[in-house]
């Protein structure tokens, strides 16, 4: 922002940390809420819980110490009293909140020790004839030092001397019957009295709806032109080649299912392109990812250029390892296994391999993009379930496969490949996930049998012990998930190794296991092992088994303060079982008193088995932030939309920014600028 000579540097510096450069940027910075100053309430019709402005004379006020320094005054309104409570206070406040002051005074009634009060009201002295304010008074997001006060004149002044230019053509306007843009932004600045409160705090009202639109618009807008300059970009083409692709195919124990082979047909097409695939394979939990991984992986080596398979965990590194060396080996394909727990010997003659391309894929964890790894000629990088990747992990893989094409030319790089069991609902997808090319495998390779959900509460953990029991002694395999690995005093949870110890000692006729984050790899790595060659019947784990782990005989799981666990989690983890051929059932043991949170969540787990009706559902309990996971420091999250509540805006934006790219490239470039200008993204990764 160009400062006019009052603005101090220090309020510069606090405008900026809320996202305000210039001016143009005060226009958008939206009120969170307002304060109704435009009437009075007697203080005989207050009620608690309502947020009111009264008025009447200080009567009392005195400062008490204990429990602690509190500042009391009692203002009085004929003859009706109510009590003013200050656990923070200044000087200047005593001094306003003398005996025989006329105030006004605005905040959240409630029921307090000596009656009826207000905590932190905002007051002002105020004289017989001060009139009520004529207009809601906003309140703005802020930051410690900058006050409502402040931004107040500095939107005031912004809204005087900036113009608000409408960029959206009239026909658009008429079509989706939206407001102009610059009475909508008057008006949620300055709204007068008469608008219902409820349309300005549910943003429901015409002027609401006009800025979430462009918010959605600016957005779709900036996706495209990301996608559209990707295909100005160079990759190297890798078209299908048939030799290594149909020889795996002919030696696997069971065919494609029609949704695998659609979704490799989609990445096959993408692969043979001179430009880079960005391409999202979306599964639900036991869909079969990983073959069509493997196809595709198996596409760029018939190009002679090498893969990356990249996993955030080791055991979900060493599970795709084993699996993929099993299925290649035949072939002649030996992967190389790469992680930051090797021994210092074996990295360096993996890296060596990697660097000398005497290998074609290299699988590991984020140990595949240190500085010291070179690969010979990366022409795919995959990445499992790439939502718990940062964004700067994604790229620095990215970056070990820019190749120089020619001098003076631009670089070739890899194409991407990015897989999540984590089901994106169609809203998320829509708005950012855009930038890139989805495909989804939306059908169950055939044999599984659906999990049977059980709500158990931890009074009847008895019961679920003789349950583990039955089902070990009669030949099949069981987990008991637990959420912590050791004591907290802060979470009285059954821990891991508590548990342990607990079936160890009460079942001492079964061989049980324990796999936890803090193991090293190897003994993981050792312990998976023996599970999944029956060595062992029942392994207690923490969360860490919530991906890539594969046992077909272990048809029961036990999921400890399942309360404690997001959805997202309850059906990666459930999905672990129902593998085979038999029965399988999910035990979800809580505790009460149930948190109304908890309550929903362990409902919609339990009443759906469907990754995408649970995703959908999670995203109206977390909303967009949480579920993008570390994608979302990338991406310029919507400030004032819901994609969720905004779905028809969301749609209607998408429709029109294909049309507005065409036919108004001025106006989407104004767009463009207005709302992402200040926004750093890694959309390319």
């Amino acid at each position: 922002m160009t400062a006019p000579a009052k603005i101090s540097a220090a309020t510069l510096a606090n405008l900026a940390k809320i996202g305000i450069h210039h001016r143009a940027d005060l226009l958008l910075h939206l009120p969170l809420r307002y304060e109704d100053e435009t009437q009075l309430v007697p203080i005989a019709n207050v009620e608690p819980g309502e947020t009111v402005q009264v008025q009447g004379i200080i009567t009392h006020t005195e400062i008490i110490f204990k429990p602690r320094r509190t500042l009391i005054c009692r203002l009085q309104d004929n003859g009706e009293e109510l009590y003013l409570r200050f656990l923070n206070f200044y000087p200047n406040q005593i001094k306003l909140l003398s005996v025989d002051r006329k105030i006004r005074a605005i905040g959240e009634v409630r029921q307090g020790y000596y009656g009826l009060e207000m905590v932190h009201p905002k007051c002002r002295a105020v004289g017989d004839e001060t009139p009520l304010k004529t207009s809601l008074s906003p309140i703005y997001p802020t930051t410690a030092g900058l006050s409502q006060t402040t931004l107040r004149k500095l939107i005031s002044n912004a809204l005087e001397v900036v113009p608000a230019t409408d960029y959206l053509p009239e026909k658009f306007r008429s079509q989706l019957n939206l407001c102009g843009l610059v009475e909508s932004i008057g008006l949620l600045h300055n709204p007068s009295a008469d608008i219902p409160a409820s349309a300005l705090t549910d943003r429901t009202h015409p002027a609401w709806q006009r800025i979430k639109f462009d918010e959605l618009l600016a957005q779709q807008l900036s996706m495209r032109v990301h996608h559209k300059e990707r295909s100005a970009r160079i990759a190297p083409a890798l078209p299908q080649q048939r030799h290594y692709t149909e020889g795996l195919l002919k030696i696997l124990p069971f065919a494609l299912t029609k949704a695998q082979q659609k979704v490799y047909a989609e990445i096959s097409l993408d692969l043979a392109k001179p430009h880079p695939m960005q391409r999202l394979l979306l599964g639900d939990v036991g869909s079969g990812k990983t073959i069509v991984a493997a196809l595709a992986a198996l596409q760029a080596i018939e190009n002679s250029y090498q893969v990356a398979l990249m996993a955030p965990t080791e055991i979900l590194a060493e599970q795709h390892y084993l699996k993929l060396t099993d299925w290649l080996a035949p072939l002649g394909i030996t992967p190389v296994w790469l992680s930051g727990s090797l021994k210092k010997k074996d990295k360096r003659i993996a890296a060596e391999k990697i660097a000398s391309g005497e290998t074609w894929l290299a699988i590991g964890t984020h140990a595949l993009f240190q500085e010291q790894i070179t690969f010979h000629k990366l022409g795919l990088a995959i990445v499992d379930e790439q939502h718990k990747f940062g964004v700067q992990q994604r790229l620095a893989l990215h970056e070990k496969g820019k190749q120089p094409v020619a001098p003076d030319e631009k670089s070739s790089e890899p194409h991407q490949l990015m897989m999540s069991a984590t089901p994106i609902p169609r809203t998320l997808a829509m708005s950012y996930y855009a930038d890139l090319d989805v495909s989804v495998i939306d059908e169950l390779p055939p044999g599984r049998t659906p999990v049977i959900t059980k709500l158990v509460s931890d009074a009847r953990r008895a019961e679920v012990f003789e349950r583990v029991r039955t089902a070990c002694m009669s030949g099949q395999q069981a987990y008991w998930v637990c959420p912590l690995i050791e004591e907290s005093e802060l979470l009285q949870l059954q821990n891991a190794q508590e548990t342990y110890q607990l079936l160890v000692e009460t079942f001492p006729e079964l061989h049980i296991g324990l796999v936890h984050g803090r193991m090293d790899s190897a003994e993981k790595i050792d312990v998976m092992a023996k599970f999944k060659i029956g060595e062992l019947q029942l392994l207690v784990a923490t969360t860490v088994i919530e991906v890539g782990v594969d046992v077909p005989n272990a048809s029961l799981m036990v999921i400890d303060h399942s309360e404690r666990m997001g959805l997202a989690q309850l059906h990666q983890l459930r999905g672990r079982v129902g593998r085979g051929a038999a029965q399988s059932l999910c035990i979800l043991l809580y505790q009460k008193p149930l948190s109304e949170l908890a309550r929903t969540r362990l409902k919609v787990i339990f009443e759906n088995t469907d990754g995408f009706i649970i995703a959908q559902e999670d995203l109206k309990l977390r909303g967009p932030g949480e579920l993008l996971g570390a994608r979302q420091s990338g991406v310029a999250m919507l400030r004032y939309a819901d994609i969720d509540a905004d779905e028809d805006l969301l749609i209607h934006a998408r429709n029109i920014a294909d049309a507005l790219l065409r036919d108004y490239p001025e106006a989407a470039r104004a767009y463009l600028h207005r709302w992402m200008a200040n926004k750093h993204d890694y959309l390319h990764v």
